[in-house]
């Protein structure tokens, strides 16, 4: 047995995302004196905190009013000018703005560095005497004899391959909670077994994922527009049958955010987003913004795209979840910070109250009720047909059906259909035989790179001497299933080549796992066919070390 330091607290939040900074400072504006800790798993606050990100300052306005002149850099680049074009292979049709519903605008909002709106937090959560503890990842979840939640054990550090102390071996620490948080983005391992343990998806619909892979770019300033807004569909995944879009956004300092996002119930297993985006990026109408400009940074993401019918029960003995832990992304408007922050708001209100009253580590139903009566549920009810009618009809008819439902929904309370049902990522994917592979040109190096390339742009780095945090649940099923019924598609989902069969001595292909690539997008956990590889956290600190993203 180890010893393990305890450390108790009023409150233990997992994450330092905005969900739950969110959740701290409310915390303490509620009630200075609850003690509050914060701990994430990337080597400093934003770190591993990518996003477009064009952002509604709503949530922001209720936490922290005068933010706007308090030194916060999402300030600094108001949206100026909101542009939706479908793409084909060669050109482009504008979408008037008038065709959307109102809620679908972009006046008000700002576009600027989500990891640096993070940091930002932070500072003001340490200015509350909020405890933030980057480099500790929550590894295991504690349980008291009643099997409610008392709080998250770190995890160990310097433990070699094979799992076996080193001589700088580190025990990891039990922190205690009256209440613990969840807010660790999409497809959090912890929530993953929350959901499992308390069965939260019972009266929901599976959350589905889209993979969003971004660049930052210098550019031209000639060419720069600072606040101009741009999205895409169409082209180029409307060739293989998906559906997803891109992103560009004229940032502060003549620098643009830009991406792309492929929904991951694609069919077709030969489908690879990351080339798919750099092909996007060869497009006329981008390539011509990105002439003459350098690459600066790289990374990727899931997205949770199931909308409102995907969110499951959020309150269970001890805990709740907020943020992309439980599902708040509004996929039309491609947003979901502001839904995320207040979603920690609402919970650091429930806990406050709860901990004055005397309560602890019981279920906080109330939570659960103000989320589902608060302006996050009115929001996202508006849109909660928009994914599953283009993935059930397509992208351009799916599209007009989406906004169809959009505005009546907006106009007249009700929609085309009643709320739709989704299917698993990992069910959708069919065989190879099925498919022709798809050819994808070879990057030039000026406007389209290699994968590998691409990942030295994300600054990741693990502790090589390590356990593996990307474990198969069994060994043989890549080559036996994965590879002969489906082409091996983790060679091509995941965003950072940590997958690859290899056949070095002649007898036999067998998957080599690059863990020190991953940059914890969590693909590979959703897409999986067989959903044969379960993704944990690695040694604290390790991952993507995201400048400006």
């Amino acid at each position: 047995m180890i010893e393990r330091e305890e450390m108790p607290y009023d409150v233990v939040i997992v994450g330092g995302g905005p969900a739950g900074l969110s959740t701290a400072i409310r915390l303490k504006q509620v009630d200075p004196e609850l003690q509050v800790c914060v701990l994430e798993k990337g080597s400093e606050i934003g770190a591993h905190i990518l996003s477009g990100a064009t952002i509604d300052p709503k949530a922001l306005d209720e936490l922290l009013p005068g933010w706007a002149d308090d030194g916060c850099p999402l300030a600094e680049t108001p949206v100026t000018d909101n542009l939706h074009w479908h793409l084909t292979k060669k050109g482009k049709v504008s979408m008037p703005e008038i065709l959307m519903p109102p809620f679908m605008s972009n006046e008000g909002n700002f576009t600027g560095s989500l990891g640096n709106l993070c940091r930002w937090l932070a500072e003001k959560a340490e200015e509350l005497e909020v405890e933030i503890f980057p480099g500790f990842p929550a590894a295991e979840i504690l349980y008291d004899d009643n099997g409610a939640v008392i709080g998250v054990q770190t995890g160990d550090m310097g433990v070699d391959r094979e799992g076996n102390p080193k001589d700088d071996f580190q025990p990891g620490m039990n922190l205690l909670g009256k209440y613990t948080v969840f807010c660790e983005g999409a497809r959090g391992h912890l929530t993953k077994r929350l959901k499992a343990k308390y069965d939260l998806e019972a009266n929901c619909e599976p959350q589905i994922y889209g993979l969003g892979i971004k660049e930052l770019w210098d550019i031209d300033p000639d060419k720069h527009a600072p606040g101009r807004v741009i999205h895409t569909q169409g082209w180029p995944l409307s060739e293989s049958d998906s559906w997803g879009g891109g992103f560009l956004y004229h940032q502060a300092n003549n620098q643009v955010s830009l991406g792309f996002v492929t929904a991951l119930d694609y069919k077709n297993p030969y489908v690879y987003p990351f080339e798919e985006f750099q092909r996007w990026k060869q497009h006329p109408e981008i390539r011509k913004i990105l002439e003459g400009g350098k690459r600066v940074a790289y990374g990727a993401r899931a997205i949770n795209e199931g909308g409102w019918q995907s969110v499951p029960q959020l309150a269970f003995p001890g805990g709740v979840l907020a943020g992309c832990s439980a599902g708040f992304v509004n996929v039309p408007r491609i947003k979901g910070t502001h839904t995320a922050m207040k979603s920690g708001m609402l919970a650091a209100e429930t806990i406050a109250a709860a901990i004055k009253a005397g309560r602890e580590q019981d279920a906080l139903m109330e939570y659960d009720t103000a989320v589902r009566e608060s302006w996050i549920a009115k929001e996202l009810k508006l849109v909660q047909n928009a994914e599953p009618m283009v993935a059930k009809w397509g992208g351009e008819l799916g599209t007009i059906l989406a906004g169809a439902d959009m505005w009546l929904r907006t106009l007249f309370g009700f929609g085309l259909a009643k709320p739709m049902k989704h299917h698993t990522d990992a069910s959708t994917l069919q065989r190879a035989d099925l498919y022709k592979p798809i050819e994808y040109p070879k990057p030039d190096g000026v406007i389209s790179f290699d994968r590998l390339t691409s990942v030295s742009y994300s600054f990741t780095n693990h502790e090589e001497e390590q356990p593996c945090h990307l474990r198969l649940k069994d060994p043989t099923v890549p080559t036996a299933i994965n590879l002969p019924v489906y082409a091996g598609p983790e060679a091509r989902y995941c965003p950072a080549g940590v997958y690859e069969f290899v056949d070095p001595d002649g007898a036999g292909p067998r998957l080599q796992i690059n863990a020190q690539n991953c940059v914890h997008c969590k693909t590979c956990d959703i897409k999986d066919p067989t959903q044969n590889i379960e993704w944990v956290t690695p040694e604290g600190g390790g991952g993507p070390n995201y400048p400006n993203m």
